[in-house]
């Protein structure tokens, strides 16, 4: 699982290769990140340290799940979430949702997060071993083994 780490990271595609490496076959991976093109990602733009502080950028969700697929993942979910403004009001802090978006009963805006759920494509090699053929009597079955008993 990854919650918002891509965002933070110099070379986010090489996070993402070294947990397809450790992460077991048929696993699951799980990538939450900030859309670009949201209230979240035009804040951060406004804002030279970046919102929240430290973000170096913003990566969509169809690069995410074009960089799964690549490693070999069937992208299985694709979540928005975050429909909270980036700003406060005078009354509750920035990202908190106020009650009526909280009961889910008004989504003005487009949402400022995303979550990727993508399994692991393993195929399992198993050998296919060649029947065994008879062995070639040589020419005409002349020789032939015997078994010897010995003599009492």
């Amino acid at each position: 699982m990854l919650p918002h780490t891509l965002e933070f990271e110099t070379d986010p595609y090489a996070v993402v290769r070294e947990a397809d490496r450790v992460l077991a076959g048929e696993g699951q991976f799980i990538v939450l990140g900030f859309r670009p093109f949201s209230l979240w990602g035009f804040r951060s733009r406004a804002i030279s340290r970046g919102y929240p502080p430290g973000l170096r950028r913003m990566l969509g969700a169809r690069r995410i799940a074009d960089w799964l697929e690549l490693l070999g993942y069937d992208v299985i979910l694709t979540r928005q979430y975050l429909f909270a403004p980036p700003w406060g009001g005078s009354t509750h802090r920035a990202g908190e949702p106020s009650s009526l978006l909280r009961r889910g009963w008004l989504k003005p805006w487009p949402a400022g997060a995303y979550l990727i759920k993508a399994r692991k494509r393993v195929y399992t090699l198993t050998p296919i071993r060649p029947k065994m053929r008879e062995r070639v009597q040589p020419i005409g079955g002349l020789v032939k083994p015997t078994t010897r008993h010995p003599s009492p």
